[in-house]
């Protein structure tokens, strides 16, 4: 299992308000539609508009392996949000976590776990990494 953790950043919200709007995951999809367009690098333009987000569950393309569901597997108010792979080419999960600071800031971190054999960890490590670090990014980003 490789194991990859963002650096925790400072949102400003409430722990309850980063995790109500974040819990229902088709609110991500109402915050990508309303992203500024030239917030988005062009080069990732047309994948944002192939996602696709329902209350429990998100898919997107994922190149070689095809698309990628993520499911809502477990909702812990308002300090957890965790993610289950389904039918990834490998077992997966996504967790959100947060920690209340205040009534309008919070602490929050993504991590991901990744069950992959040992010779591929060094080809994917960087790579996963920066995805779990641009995650924890674009929470500092959103208005809650």
């Amino acid at each position: 299992m490789a194991n990859f953790k963002s650096d925790k950043v400072t949102v400003n919200g409430s722990a309850q308000k980063v995790f109500e709007k974040l819990s229902d995951l088709s609110n991500i999809g109402n915050l990508l539609e309303n992203a500024p367009v030239d917030q988005i690098p062009e080069e990732h333009r047309d994948t944002l508009q192939k996602i696709s987000f329902s209350e429990n569950s998100i898919s997107f393309p994922a190149g070689p392996v095809g698309d990628v569901t993520l499911q809502v597997k477990k909702r812990e108010p308002f300090s957890l949000i965790e993610l289950e792979g389904v039918g990834t080419p490998v077992p997966l999960s996504l967790s959100l976590n947060i920690e209340e600071v205040s009534e309008n800031e919070c602490r929050a971190y993504v991590a991901i776990d990744l069950a992959i054999p040992a010779m591929l960890k060094p080809m994917i490590s960087s790579p996963m990494q920066k995805m779990t670090d641009q995650f924890s990014q674009v929470l500092k980003a959103i208005k809650f």
